[in-house]
């Protein structure tokens, strides 16, 4: 495949995966050796096996690049935790780690798009999440209240009023209580039932305390 071919199929793309240079017709070991030359080439920048950055000035990065590299990395995962929340505006500030949820092996892994971390989840956990458009692509997010169940029970964390506190939780409206009873109640950890109940007493509390102002 010649390069000016190449660019046309990730121009929308420029975070690839090998696998789409290998449908049809294309021999796996030509497609190895060519990526192999571009990266040598500093055309392209490898994440990890078989996943690829068309590097500047050759591609432009499209916004949503980064939450994209999450799928790629790792299938399969939904982005999950502090990244989630922060994405649905439950926190203030900016998160510096990709966390991720995964069936897999948990794994950390350091790219030129930013640090990714999957966390393993059972089989059974893996759900409430939904996809999402991102960088010429597609990645899967975890809802609001998944996010902070799954944060809560792979961490392991006493929630308490305190606790919930230190978060700086905000925009408490966008946290759904009958589904975050629902969720709780579908991961089957008493633990996990508790932390929610806990959260949505902090949540109405927090509404009472809005409108008495």
């Amino acid at each position: 495949m010649k390069w000016g071919e190449f660019l046309g199929l990730v121009a929308e793309q420029p975070i690839f995966s090998a696998e789409m240079l290998r449908v049809g017709k294309a021999a796996p070991g030509a497609v190895n050796v060519q990526l192999s030359r571009w990266k040598k080439a500093g055309k392209i920048t490898q994440f990890r096996r078989g996943v690829y950055m068309v590097n500047p000035p050759y591609a432009k990065l499209l916004p949503g690049y980064d939450l994209y590299t999450a799928a790629l990395l790792q299938s399969p995962s939904y982005l999950s935790l502090e990244k989630a929340l922060e994405h649905h505006g439950l926190i203030p500030e900016g998160v510096a780690v990709y966390t991720s949820v995964t069936t897999r092996r948990p794994v950390e892994l350091k790219t030129p798009a930013g640090r990714y971390s999957y966390r393993h989840l059972a089989r059974n956990l893996f759900w409430g999440y939904e996809r999402l458009a991102a960088g010429g692509g597609a990645t899967f997010m975890a809802l609001p209240e998944k996010a902070v169940l799954d944060m809560f029970y792979l961490n392991g964390v006493n929630i308490t009023a305190a606790y919930l506190e230190e978060l700086r939780l905000q925009n408490l409206d966008n946290i759904d209580l009958p589904r975050l009873a629902a969720f709780a109640d579908r991961f089957g950890k008493p633990g996990v039932k508790r932390a929610a109940q806990k959260l949505a007493e902090y949540v109405l509390t927090r509404g009472r305390e809005r409108k008495s102002l």
